[in-house]
């Protein structure tokens, strides 16, 4: 993206229809850490990166409780997720103070949007840079939103945010059909696999990583490093197993290309002189 005359203000629409400051906010999200969702009838999963600027620091956080029954990923601005993380606490705190039941998620997520577009159609402000993935638990089942810089959200079964999310994106998109009627603990590795496809190569760790679940009879709970470092130990343990029965075939493959070799060394003195066009 380039600088242009359009671009100076949130306001200003540009000949083919654009908003460019939107657009920059959203671009803010894709260079962000990679935050996943994926949910069943019964719970849904956050999982993000959490990755340190430098060795001296720590990371920053990226999964936020707002309710017993909600909470939200973010990607792109950290400062601005948390913000919003408190506006959406105190939405949920209001409603259940004045109604004393817990607000619906639904209801949060359109209140959460309202709020993202006003920064769209003031001068004076500027979009939030940041993609929030809301998840929560109410009379209608377990749900996952996806609210977006530009003030849309969308409902999906599942979804990943931030930068390296398409390799996650296409994880997700082979395994979707079976995450309705998946069990939490499956929910979970299916989570932690995902967030395994955006590092593309980099070591898996707890350290580097974390799990939330909300669903029913479970109140917002992050998982522990050791209960997460356990299961990716399993997964380890589980391709080291698969290596062996691997190698044989290799070295069945290495036979067989040798044999073929020969063979074509033995043919080769029959070919002599045969123009090249005619072999």
């Amino acid at each position: 993206m380039f600088r242009n005359q359009y671009d100076t203000d949130v306001t200003t629409w540009s000949p083919a229809g654009r908003l460019f400051q939107v657009e920059y906010a959203m671009e803010a999200v894709k260079q962000g850490s990679a935050a996943i969702g994926l949910g069943s009838k019964t719970h849904v999963v956050l999982s993000c990166v959490n990755k340190a600027n430098s060795e001296l620091s720590s990371h920053q956080k990226k999964i936020f409780k707002v309710d017993d029954h909600i909470v939200v990923a973010i990607a792109g601005l950290t400062a601005d997720g948390r913000v919003l993380s408190r506006y959406m606490r105190d939405q949920c705190i209001n409603y259940s103070f004045t109604y004393e039941s817990p607000l619906p998620v639904g209801r949060l997520v359109v209140q959460l949007a309202d709020k993202a577009q006003v920064c769209t159609q003031r001068s004076w402000k500027r979009p939030y840079g940041v993609g929030l993935l809301v998840a929560g638990l109410d009379e209608s089942g377990a749900h996952l939103y996806y609210n977006c810089p530009s003030g849309n959200y969308f409902e999906y079964q599942a979804f990943a945010i931030g930068s390296r999310s398409q390799a996650a994106k296409t994880y997700l998109e082979r395994r979707f059909e079976n995450f309705t009627d998946s069990s939490r603990d499956d929910l979970v590795k299916d989570a932690i696999m995902a967030i395994r496809e955006t590092l593309q190569g980099e070591t898996l760790k707890s350290s580097i990583c974390t799990i939330a679940v909300v669903g029913v009879g479970e109140p917002f709970r992050v998982l522990d490093q050791g209960t997460v470092q356990q299961i990716i130990d399993t997964f380890e343990t589980a391709a080291e197993q698969e290596d062996p029965t691997a190698e044989p075939d290799a070295a069945t493959g290495q036979e067989a290309a040798a044999e073929q070799g020969t063979a074509a060394d033995q043919g080769g003195s029959t070919d002599e002189g045969v123009a090249p066009m005619d072999i």
